[in-house]
């Protein structure tokens, strides 16, 4: 049977191990890997099949709403299983063209960058630029105008199928827990497999393209819809602030009033008041820091620590352990149960100035030693033993908890006194 397009199952294959890996929660019709792979060979067939034929019609998202980590929420639009599948096979096809084409300097969602470079190439050009400017795009996602992107992709891409199920995408409806449908005109889904390449290909040519040819000796580093931009002067960074809104404005995209603004990175000079000397980027906070060089002189410079909304967020999850009312639990037992998110905070926040961890970390410390307090009637009421019994566990196996290496073998500090 004559297909009507050339889509191999093995890409539907690969597809489907990259969806698997990913995991991820179901989608509407509530079907989960473990639903989906007793059938396994007729459920990929059934894409193959749909996706060559040109008859693919994906399901509506589902629309789950989750908390910001800077307060207020954020809607998700999650495919179905199948479906993500199918945007993974766009993906599969559509990243390879794209990638050699997207700005050196967008680190957001793009394989071989990351969070990690953007902050520490942000680091060095604010030791070489005096100003700033920080913006954030207010729903980026979700105001995405069609006509623009589809324009954008055409010009990388002439493949039927792939403008085809894209432009189904786009126009996928949303249904929310109550039930009601919402039929989508402007933005892709944040939550799709195919929406952050989407949202990279919109952004290159609002922002990405268009500094290159406009403001070409600004340098910027894009993490998705937030970005900073350094200016040699005030009064660059200031002309830069409007005429970018007048840029997204086009476009029809808007920049978030209290999300962004100009910051001074320069040490304290005569001359130099200006009010606004920090911002925060990808869970970060720049600012002003004390650090040593290695001949031991010190020195006053823009750097990079973890935020303290970020440090918050993090205080809060762990408290969301209740690590001492699980005195039913041995301390492996935790390890195993925690070391894995620990380990993740620590290699993201972790690669500058991390000191600025130490106090949220000395609390969990404090946490452990009531949680043996409980644990263990010898303990009991007697806290300052419970540290010292924890830094000799500490000493003993210094690899049981990630933050300990962290801290430099050193758990009990900040512990005495906990109660």
């Amino acid at each position: 049977m004559a297909r009507s397009y050339a889509i191999s199952k093995q890409v539907v294959w690969q597809a489907y191990q990259r969806v698997k890996a990913n995991k991820g929660a179901a989608g509407i019709d509530g079907q989960t890997i473990e639903d989906f792979e007793p059938e396994l060979k007729g459920n990929l067939y059934k894409i193959w099949n749909r996706l060559t034929s040109g008859s693919y019609l994906p399901p509506a998202v589902m629309a789950v709403t989750i908390p910001k980590r800077t307060g207020g929420t954020r809607v998700l639009g999650i495919p179905t299983l199948s479906d993500r599948i199918a945007q993974t096979v766009v993906k599969m096809h559509l990243e390879p063209i794209l990638e050699p084409c997207f700005h050196e300097d967008s680190y957001g969602y793009r394989p071989g960058k990351s969070a990690i470079q953007a902050i520490a190439k942000t680091r060095q050009r604010c030791w070489r630029y005096g100003w700033l400017y920080e913006f954030d795009i207010k729903g980026a996602f979700d105001n995405i105008d069609h006509a623009l992107l589809m324009r954008a992709l055409r010009k990388h891409t002439e493949s039927e199928w792939v403008l085809l199920y894209i432009e189904r995408w786009l126009r996928a409806p949303m249904e929310h827990p109550d039930g009601v449908i919402e039929q989508r005109t402007r933005g892709t889904p944040q939550g799709g497999v195919i929406s952050p390449l989407l949202m990279n290909l919109f952004l290159h040519y609002v922002f990405d393209k268009w500094m290159a040819v406009h403001e070409p000796r600004l340098r910027f580093a894009r993490y998705a819809d937030d970005a900073v931009v350094h200016c040699s002067t005030l009064r660059d960074a200031q002309r830069l602030q409007e005429v970018l809104e007048r840029r997204f404005k086009e476009c029809g995209l808007e920049i978030h009033p209290e999300k962004s603004k100009i910051v001074c990175c320069k040490a304290h000079r005569p001359g130099i008041d200006y009010p606004v000397s920090k911002f925060e980027f990808l869970g970060y906070e720049f600012r002003l820091r004390t650090a040593v060089r290695r001949d031991g002189r010190k020195f006053v410079q823009m750097l990079p620590a973890i935020s303290p909304a970020s440090a918050k967020a993090i205080r809060k999850e762990i408290r969301g352990w209740r690590l001492q009312n699980r005195s039913d639990k041995s301390i492996d037992d935790l390890s195993r149960m925690f070391s894995a998110k620990l380990r993740g905070w620590i290699n993201y926040f972790g690669h500058f100035y991390k000191s600025a961890l130490y106090p949220t970390f000395y609390n969990l410390n404090r946490k452990l030693v009531k949680w043996a307090t409980r644990k263990y009637k010898k303990l009991r009421r007697r806290p300052r033993r419970a540290h010292y019994w924890l830094g000799a566990v500490a000493k003993r196996q210094p690899d049981l908890f990630p933050h300990w290496q962290l801290l430099g073998l050193r758990p009990a500090i900040g512990i005495t006194g906990a109660g």
